[in-house]
Order: C-alpha cells, then sequence, then structure tokens
C-alpha cells in the first residue's frame, strides 16, 4: 500500500522533471524543446541511479570495513537487516569526527551505510542501532534513489539551463527558428527554475526523513533511542562540523551544514526538535498499545 508520504514524494519528483522539461520549451522556444528537457530528465536519472553510491562515497573519502574489523558491530547490523527483511549493506567508515551516517545506493542489493569515526566513538550501542536502523530504513524504502535523482535533476536544471540561457542570449534565433531571447524565459531559466528545483528536492529530503524516523522505531521498537541519538548528534554537529560537498548533505541523517538567513528556506532536513517530538509521541503510542495488550492478557 503506497503511503501519504510516498505520494508526496512521487508527486515532488513529477514537479522537479516537469520543471526541466518546462525549460527545455521556453529555451528552444517549440516543442522540440519539451523533447530536449525529457532527454536530459532521463539521462539525468540514469546516471544517478547507476554512480550515486561511489560519488557520495568518494566524495566524503569513507574507506570499506571488513567484518573482522568490527564484528560486533556487524553482528548488530546484520540482525537490523533482518527485522528490516532487507540484505546486508556494505559498510563503510567515513574517516571525520563529525558524528553522522548515511546511506547510499541503487538499490536494497546494491546499498551502503557510511558511519563516520565520531559517530562509533559517540554513540552508546542502543543509540547506534537506531541510527543505523534509520539508514536501514532509507534503503528499504529506496529513499537513497530517489534523493540521487532529485539532486541529479535540481543540479540539471541549474547548471544545463545557465549554459543554454548563455547560448540564447550570445547566438538568439527568432521565435520561427530554434530560440528565443525572450526576458521572462531568460529570467525563469537562471533564476526561477533553480530556485524552485532547490526548494522541491528540499521538500522531498524532509518528506524521507519523517518516514526514515518512523521505519527506525518499528525496526528497533525503541522510538526514544533514536531521540536521544538525534539530540546528541545536533548538540555535536556545530562543535566538530563535516567538510564536504553540500550536495550530499540530504543523505545525512542530521544535516552536517548549519545554513543561516534565507538558506534556511532550503533546510534538507525537518527541525530536530520537531523530529523528537514525533518520536516521543510514538513512543507514547507504542506504550498505550502495549498496556492495553497486557490488560486484555
Amino acid at each position: 500500500m503506497v503511503s501519504i508520504n510516498q505520494l508526496k514524494t512521487l508527486a515532488l519528483l513529477a514537479l522537479l522533471s516537469g520543471l526541466i522539461v518546462l525549460a527545455g520549451y521556453l529555451l528552444v522556444g517549440n516543442e522540440q524543446g519539451l523533447y530536449y528537457g525529457l532527454a536530459f530528465a532521463a539521462l539525468g536519472s540514469f546516471g544517478s541511479w547507476y554512480y550515486s553510491d561511489q560519488a557520495a562515497l568518494s566524495a566524503f573519502q569513507a574507506k570499506p570495513t571488513p567484518r573482522e574489523q568490527a564484528p560486533a558491530l556487524f553482528d548488530r547490523i546484520a540482525t537490523l537487516c533482518d527485522r528490516a527483511g532487507i540484505p546486508m549493506p556494505t559498510l563503510y567508515v567515513v574517516p571525520s569526527e563529525s558524528p553522522n551516517a548515511f546511506a547510499t545506493g541503487r538499490d536494497p542489493d546494491h546499498a551502503a551505510i557510511a558511519l563516520t569515526e565520531g559517530i562509533l566513538n559517540l554513540l552508546p550501542p542502543e543509540e547506534l542501532e537506531a541510527v543505523v536502523a534509520h539508514e536501514l530504513t532509507h534503503i528499504r524504502n529506496r529513499d537513497t534513489l530517489t534523493q540521487a535523482v532529485a539532486g541529479t535533476l535540481a543540479g540539471s536544471i541549474t547548471y544545463v539551463g545557465r549554459i543554454l540561457t548563455l547560448g540564447a542570449l550570445y547566438f538568439p534565433v527568432s521565435r520561427t527558428g530554434r530560440r528565443s531571447n525572450n526576458p521572462i524565459a531568460l529570467l525563469f531559466l537562471l533564476v526561477i527554475a533553480p530556485l524552485c528545483a532547490g526548494l522541491i528536492r528540499m521538500a522531498i529530503s524532509r518528506t524521507r526523513e519523517y518516514a526514515a524516523d518512523a521505519g527506525a522505531a518499528e525496526i528497533t521498537g525503541n522510538p526514544l533511542a533514536l531521540a536521544q541519538a538525534l539530540e546528541t548528534l545536533e548538540l555535536m554537529k556545530d562543535k566538530a562540523p563535516m567538510h564536504g560537498n553540500p550536495a550530499f548533505a540530504p543523505l545525512f541523517i542530521v544535516n552536517p551544514l548549519s545554513p543561516e538567513g534565507l538558506m534556511k528556506l532550503f533546510l534538507t532536513h525537518p527541525s530536530t526538535e520537531d523530529r523528537i517530538k514525533r518520536l516521543q509521541a510514538l513512543a507514547e503510542e507504542i506504550k498505550t498499545q502495549q498496556d492495553k495488550a497486557q490488560a486484555t492478557a
């Protein structure tokens, strides 16, 4: 059964793809631009589907970790994978003291989980398991693919739009030809489309984080463990910031960046306070159900 969050994600991805098609139409000035837009959307989606995992892991210099280096951690992850009903992902360690984690990969059979040295040293086992369960939910829900496609589509609008718009400015062709120097179209391609694409991408990211939090609570049966982990990670991220490509920020369990001013519009995650409140409410709901079950037993 398709959840409300999944429907929201599909709708947002459709909007993002529609922006590319519209940008192609406005740039070229006729129906041929629609085909260009569709081609960019299709090629971008395929590339992100196939190469997203290696791009993210390479960006943060993540190193694969064999089982013999961390047998206890592997056993805990294997247990969580059994509960989640997915294959064991490849485990990577990121050489950073910033406490964080992310999942990547085009599908559950080609997935990876990356944990920073900071989070491995900081969190107690119960909270670390909750973080891993959150990432496993992303894999199970194929959020890793969704984020990669959304990021690629948004990037296509920004970079391709700018390159082709410069061509339209310097080599304009009349409306009866293929291109137009319509100032409204150029404004859309240079400013409005990239801004809308960024906002849509961030909305997709926030929607998937709520779903992953709920999935972690389901897998571990302990929503408060994740709530405590999120609180700790939020407090520590500014003390040990992570440096890297901001395009990959939506992958992490907490945003490794600290946007200020207007950049808050592009927050990749819901507020940690709101996520904690939802997990606490979920814990109360679980407790109520358990109390009812005991009363009727």
